[in-house]
């Protein structure tokens, strides 16, 4: 990895998205539409139960009273957040092993969701977070 000044901002950032809990899902999606409006490259990598937040059909957890209070508020939704996301150029990639694992067919994923391993975050990521 480069070294870079302390105060500098990485410029490629990596989320794991490890729950499909809509509080997790919502703070990841708006940290990832957050960067990538600013201009960062970002790649948001869900595994083990996090893989369910990519399902085309929304997670459940993703639909439960959280969403429905962020729309009762005016706030975006996890399904917004996703949206943008895409249209921002997130890459959001599903982990293969955790997608076998849960037993989920890569034809439910949500379109644009890509499926790769673990190596794709660590390579187009400078700074990694996770939920």
């Amino acid at each position: 990895m480069r070294s870079r000044p302390l105060s500098a901002p990485a410029d490629r950032l990596g989320i794991l998205l490890l729950s499909a809990s809509s509080s997790r899902v919502h703070a990841a999606m708006m940290l990832a539409t957050t960067a990538a409006s600013l201009g960062r490259a970002v790649v948001l990598f869900a595994t083990d139960a996090g893989v369910a937040a990519l399902l085309a059909e929304g997670a459940a957890g993703q639909e439960a009273d959280g969403e429905a209070r962020r729309r009762s508020l005016g706030v975006a939704t996890c399904a917004e957040l996703a949206a943008a996301a895409v249209e921002l150029g997130v890459r959001v990639v599903a982990c293969e092993t955790a997608l076998r694992l849960a037993q989920i067919a890569p034809e439910r994923l949500a379109p644009g969701v890509e499926i790769a391993g673990m190596a794709t975050l660590l390579a187009d990521a400078d700074e990694i977070v996770s939920f």
